[in-house]
C-alpha cells in the first residue's frame, strides 16, 4: 500500500507508467517536469494488485498518510450522506476496504434487503405480435400484417423489466468487474427477468415516488460509485481500476450539508438568471452567500481577483450584503474582512478557513466539524 498526496509528483515508476498508458486517467493528473501529479484529485487506485491512495494533505506531519486517509473517508461519508453501521467503519483487511469495498458492501447489502422485500415492478407498455388479442388492437400495424394470423397489440404488463431495475443490473455487473463481494451476485440473481442494457449515466434520470422510494438510497450510492469509478487496463491480468474524486466538489458538498443542517433556509447550487447573467452560488441562505474554494490561501493578498468580482456579483444581484469565501485550512487560519464596492453597493466579504484536521472516530469528526462551521458563521 502506497500513500500519495494531491498536487505532489508521483515518484512510483509503476504507477506513473500506468497513468501515462491509461488515457482515462489523464483528466485527473497533470504532467510535471519530473513525472505526473494528481490535480486536486484524491481517491484509490488498484494497479496490477498494488494499492495506491491519493489523500489530501490535511495533517502535514510525517507519516500522517493513514490519518489523512481517515479524514478523507469521513468527508466522503458525510458529504454523500452515507449511513454505515459501526462495524463498517472498523479497520478491514486492508485500507482498500475502507474506501471502495465499504461502498460496494453498503450498496449491495442495502439493495439485497429491499429486493428480499419484493422486487420493484411497474406497468410498462409493450407492443407484440400475438396469436390472440391482448389490450389495444393496432390498426395500422395489422394492415401491414394482413396475411399473417397473429395480431399486433399494445398492452400494459406489470413487470420487473423496468428502467430502475435495468440500472441496478448494469451497476451490479459493472461492480463485479472490480469486486468479488458475494451479495453483488445474489442481487443479480433476483433480477433474472430484467434485460441488460448499457446505461448512459449522463442521460439517466429517474423519478422516485411512494412506489419505489425505498430504492432511492441504493440508487444514489450506485450513482456515486459509478460516477467516480474508472476501469483501467493492467498488464498482469489482475483487476485494475481507480476510484477518484475531485476534492473541490467533495469540499463543497461536505460544507453544504453542514449548512443545510444548521440553517433550514439553505439552498445549494441555487441558480438564477439576472438578464443574460446566470449566477449559481455554491450555498445561499437568507442572510449569507457562501462560495467554497478548494485552494491554498494565506491572506487577502492571495485573494484571486476573479473570486473578488464573483462574490461582488453574487452580493449585488442577490441583494445580499454579506458574503463568505470558505477555504480548507492549509497553512494558517484565514480570517480577513473586506469591503467590496462603495456606498449603496457595499458588499461585506469574509475570508475564512475550515480546519479539517482531526484524529478520532467518525461520529466525533462530524460533531467537531459542525462546531467549527458554526463558529465561522
Amino acid at each position: 500500500m502506497v500513500y500519495l498526496y494531491e498536487n505532489k509528483v508521483v515518484a512510483d515508476t509503476k504507477l506513473t507508467e500506468a497513468i501515462q498508458d491509461n488515457t482515462v486517467l489523464h483528466p485527473y493528473f497533470e504532467n510535471s517536469f519530473n513525472g505526473v501529479k494528481p490535480k486536486n484529485t484524491c481517491g484509490f487506485l488498484s494497479v496490477d494488485g498494488e494499492s495506491y491512495f491519493i489523500v489530501p494533505k490535511i495533517i502535514g506531519e510525517e507519516n500522517a498518510g493513514a490519518t489523512n486517509l481517515d479524514i478523507f473517508i469521513f468527508m466522503l461519508l458525510y458529504a454523500y450522506d452515507v449511513q454505515l453501521k459501526n462495524e463498517d467503519l472498523q479497520q478491514g483487511e486492508s485500507a482498500e476496504d475502507q474506501l471502495f469495498e465499504v461502498f460496494i458492501r453498503m450498496f449491495s447489502d442495502g439493495l439485497l434487503d429491499e429486493l428480499k422485500r419484493g422486487v420493484f415492478k411497474q406497468y410498462i407498455t409493450l407492443q407484440e405480435n400475438l396469436r390472440v388479442l391482448r389490450g389495444k388492437y393496432l390498426i395500422e400495424k395489422n394492415f401491414a400484417n394482413f396475411y399473417h394470423q397473429n395480431l399486433y397489440c399494445e398492452f400494459d404488463e406489470f413487470s420487473m423489466d423496468n428502467k430502475l431495475n435495468r440500472f441496478f443490473l448494469y451497476a451490479l455487473r459493472t461492480f463485479q468487474k472490480v469486486s468479488s463481494y458475494p451479495n453483488l451476485h445474489r442481487c443479480e440473481a433476483m433480477l433474472d427477468e430484467v434485460s441488460f442494457f448499457n446505461v448512459d449515466l449522463k442521460r439517466m434520470h429517474l423519478q422516485f415516488d411512494r412506489m419505489n422510494s425505498r430504492y432511492e438510497k441504493s440508487y444514489e450510492i450506485a450513482r456515486m460509485i459509478l460516477d467516480h469509478l474508472v476501469p483501467l487496463t493492467g498488464s498482469s491480468g489482475k483487476k485494475s481500476f481507480a476510484f477518484l474524486f475531485d476534492m473541490a466538489k467533495v469540499f463543497e458538498k461536505f460544507v453544504a450539508r453542514f449548512f443545510q443542517e444548521i440553517d433550514p433556509t439553505t439552498k445549494v447550487q441555487y441558480q438564477k438568471n439576472f438578464g443574460s447573467l446566470q449566477l449559481t452560488p455554491d450555498i445561499i441562505t437568507d442572510s449569507l452567500i457562501i462560495d467554497t474554494k478548494y485552494k491554498s490561501v494565506r491572506n487577502r493578498d492571495e485573494l484571486a481577483t476573479q473570486d473578488k468580482y464573483q462574490m461582488f456579483a453574487y452580493g449585488t444581484n442577490f441583494k445580499q450584503t454579506n458574503v463568505l469565501l470558505l477555504y480548507p485550512k492549509h497553512h494558517v487560519d484565514v480570517q480577513e474582512d473586506l469591503v467590496l464596492g462603495r456606498g449603496d453597493d457595499e458588499i461585506y466579504l469574509k475570508m475564512r478557513s475550515l480546519d479539517l484536521g482531526y484524529n478520532g472516530r467518525y461520529e466525533g469528526f462530524v460533531e467537531e466539524m459542525r462546531k467549527r462551521v458554526e463558529e465561522i458563521i
